[in-house]
This record gives structure tokens, C-alpha cells and sequence, in this order.
């Protein structure tokens, strides 16, 4: 009867909104696909931004991210294909390759540069912004990297992958990444076709998708979603993917902060005097 009860109990979560973002460029003209941070879809808590890039034209990229501050969030650079160097005012710096993340707390503040280890091919993958709760704000810098051959991955029945980059999927694969502030998921899902992948999350986090190639419906209602398309998924405490065609995709969830957020360019904070406190303090040299 308790078996019963708790298969009763589980709410598979639908798609609740979908977007192909919209075109950008950051740092020295990269040009990348915004689809979180836009007036679509301003945040979904506690993820402040989501960019995507890809492009085989050096031109697109080849200027990368030149030394820019940030203060108040972390940022999670996660590679599909291509090099990334990454240094900062800490003293960190690495080479990010194919299926490599780099997290970055930026917490107090910290300047950072990130640049193309390369001058022709494909360049992709992408940046994530999560934002810090307010007692975070102003944490130590902090910086984690992870090559391909240290991120779990995890091979399902039908021969699927599982890369766990943080959190843990159902059969208790755990992510590399730490985090003490959001205890993010994210998950970088190959499935075969008409595979079936499943994930049990909380009830009260936000989570998204991302198609990086094929097609996959969510769900029971089987709503579609397409290559570069990014779904927001329902409320719900089981997640159910079904792969039309050979997919790859990221899933990303974790509970929101419900604080309040002031956002200006590289900081963001709680309230606007914090905000120009960032400002200040970077400009008279006391940022870090």
C-alpha cells in the first residue's frame, strides 16, 4: 500500500515554456544565443543568465572575454567543443577542452579573462550565471575546474551517457562540482532514440532543458522540443524525457532563492545601494 501511495504521488513535470532566445554578442563581440537574461525571460531563479555559442567563423569568437569584474554570482562555463583559457585576479588559471566546466564564485569580486585557446574551428558550449543568496554575496572567491576524464559519467541501458557536472542523477552518479550555496543539478543527457530518461527532483526547484542536437518530447503530454530550443519546464517532482531521434541536452535545475535582485552588467546584488557600493568599490581599487 505505501509503494502504491508514493507512485500516486509522484507529478511528472510538463513543458510550461519554450524559446530560441535571441541573438547576442558579450565581452569583444562574441556572438552567442541569449536565452536566459532577455526580456523573454528575464531570470529563472536562481539562474540569472544562459548563453549559447557556436560557431566554426574564428570571427564570431575570436576576440573571447577580455579582464571583466563581477561581484554577487558564479559563473559555470561548460565546453562542447573547443579551448578556453580562463585567468583571474586570484591567481586561477586553466584551459577549459571538450566536455570541461569551469565554476567560478565570484562572490566579494574578482576580475577574469576568457579567451580562445584556438584560432580556427568550431567553438561551443556555454555560460551560466546562478546567482548567490544574499549572505553569499560577499564570499571568497572561489574556482573549480574539471577536464572531460574527471566529470562521472554514467551509461544507461540502452547506451545512453550521463555526464553529471554537478548534483547526482537517479542511480546516485555525483557531479564533480561543489556547491554550498544553490546545490545545483546540471546534466549533460545523450540518449538514443526513443530512450527514456528520468530524473526525481524537488517540487519547489526551477529547472530547464536545452536540445543540443535531435529532438525529445517532455513529458506525458509529449510536447516537442526541438534542436537549440530551450524548454522551462512545469512544476512536478519527477522529470520524464523521451528521445525522438539520437539527443543530446542539458538539464539544469535547483531551488530558488526568492530574494530580491539588483542586476547591473558584471555585479549583481540584493538592493541598488549594494549595487553601487559593487561599482564603487571596484572603481577606487577596493573590489577585492
Amino acid at each position: 500500500m505505501a509503494k502504491e501511495t508514493q507512485q500516486q504521488s509522484i507529478k511528472i513535470r510538463e513543458l510550461r515554456h519554450l524559446t530560441l532566445g535571441m541573438p547576442a554578442s558579450d565581452g569583444a563581440g562574441v556572438k552567442l544565443t541569449r536565452l536566459i537574461g532577455t526580456p523573454e525571460i528575464n531570470m529563472l531563479d536562481p539562474f540569472l543568465m544562459l548563453d549559447a555559442f557556436e560557431s566554426d567563423n574564428a570571427d564570431d569568437y575570436i576576440s573571447g572575454f577580455p579582464p571583466h569584474p563581477h561581484r554577487g554570482f558564479e559563473t559555470v562555463t561548460y565546453m562542447l567543443a573547443g579551448r578556453m583559457r580562463h585567468k583571474d585576479s586570484a591567481g586561477n588559471e586553466g584551459v577549459i577542452a571538450p566536455n570541461g566546466v569551469q565554476w567560478m564564485t565570484a562572490g566579494r569580486g574578482i576580475i577574469h579573462s576568457e579567451m580562445p585557446e584556438q584560432e580556427e574551428g568550431l567553438m561551443q558550449g556555454f555560460q551560466l550565471w546562478v546567482n548567490l543568496p544574499a549572505k553569499a554575496k560577499l564570499t571568497e572567491p572561489k574556482y573549480q575546474e574539471f577536464p572531460a576524464e574527471q566529470i562521472t559519467v554514467e551509461t544507461t541501458e540502452s547506451g545512453g551517457e550521463i555526464r553529471v557536472i554537478a548534483g547526482h542523477t537517479n542511480a546516485g552518479a555525483q557531479g564533480a562540482v561543489t556547491n554550498d550555496f544553490v546545490k545545483p543539478t546540471y546534466l549533460d543527457i545523450s540518449l538514443k532514440q526513443s530512450e527514456v530518461f528520468s530524473q526525481n527532483i524537488s517540487s519547489q526547484e526551477n529547472s530547464f532543458i536545452y536540445v543540443i542536437s535531435g529532438s525529445l518530447v517532455v513529458g506525458d503530454k509529449q510536447r516537442i522540443v526541438k534542436k537549440k530550443q530551450l524548454g522551462i519546464l512545469a512544476e512536478g517532482n519527477a522529470i520524464k524525457i523521451t528521445a525522438e531521434t539520437n539527443t543530446r541536452f542539458i538539464l539544469v535545475s535547483a531551488l530558488p532563492l526568492n530574494e530580491p535582485v539588483a542586476k547591473g552588467g558584471p555585479f549583481v546584488m540584493n538592493t541598488q545601494d549594494e549595487l553601487r557600493q559593487a561599482v564603487e568599490d571596484y572603481h577606487s581599487g577596493n573590489f577585492l
